[in-house]
């Protein structure tokens, strides 16, 4: 029977929790997202479980919901850019040549230019809706996950069962996804936990900066802007945003180092 750690436990239940909130968000919220139900900045009551925000909406029901945008967005970039970060990456390792020259210093080249900068100006001169957001946060958080892959590929490339299976003749695919693929997974699994939290960070630095999640939508990054104000006057609206980003932050990490624990033998390579 497999015994899961205190620290997973902690892991699997919180980060369980922000998902099925995210999933079921509009039968669990109390009031509608843009709907204003009290005064400016009222204090936590039976009424609103989390007070209201800035403009008298319930807070509770805009973290529901900005918890459904973040992670459905974070989610959705983290799957992009291991997606194509990964497959690239394999493919470079196996071709060699020209080919992974050619990739990676592309790669080198969009990773010199600070991932923020680049999403700023890139998104300064679109349209900012979330599949371009989605998108965008992808292809530029795949750079990472290319030299991950390719790196790790690379040395497993010359072990005898990779040697084996071309000496019978097997393609690149074979050789990619059924003898590389398998033993990368470690290293693979536990950097997906962590770009999942930077692309949560990002989004939510995005939403801040104003070219993230656009109003009346709600993100937890955007609704640290709207309250931001409050602070000065002891108000912790925009505090409640923040300590749910660096609770699921913290719950994905757990999560991430257990199955890297449980993928370890995986190393080892196929027999």
């Amino acid at each position: 029977m497999m015994r899961i750690p205190p620290a997973a436990m902690i892991g699997l239940f919180f980060t369980g929790l922000y998902f099925f909130v995210a999933i079921f968000a509009p039968w669990i919220a109390p009031y509608s997202m843009t709907e204003a139900v009290g005064d400016v900045w009222e204090p936590a009551s039976a009424k609103h479980w989390l007070g209201t925000d800035n403009i008298g909406r319930d807070l509770l029901t805009r973290m529901i919901y900005g918890g459904r945008t973040t992670i459905f967005i974070a989610t959705a970039a983290t799957i992009l850019s291991f997606t194509l970060g990964s497959i690239l990456g394999l493919t470079a390792a196996v071709i060699g040549g020209w080919v992974d020259q050619a990739m990676s210093r592309f790669v080198d080249l969009i990773m010199s230019i600070p991932t923020l900068i680049f999403a700023l100006v890139v998104l300064s001169v679109m349209p900012v809706t979330l599949p371009i957001l989605i998108l965008v946060m992808g292809l530029l958080d795949s750079t990472r996950v290319y030299r991950l892959a390719r790196a790790v590929a690379v040395d497993i490339n010359v072990m005898d069962f990779v040697e084996a299976a071309k000496l019978r003749g097997e393609g690149n695919r074979w050789v990619i996804f059924r003898e590389i693929l398998p033993n990368a997974l470690s290293p693979l699994v536990a950097e997906m936990g962590l770009r999942f939290i930077f692309a949560v960070l990002f989004v939510s630095t995005l939403s801040f900066l104003g070219l993230g999640v656009q109003p009346p939508n709600a993100d937890w990054g955007g609704i640290v802007k709207e309250n931001k104000d409050g602070i000065v006057y002891g108000i912790p609206a925009a505090l409640v945003p923040a300590i749910a980003i660096a609770t699921l932050s913290i719950s994905v990490n757990l999560v991430a180092d257990w199955v890297l624990n449980r993928t370890t033998s995986l190393k080892g390579g196929r027999g």
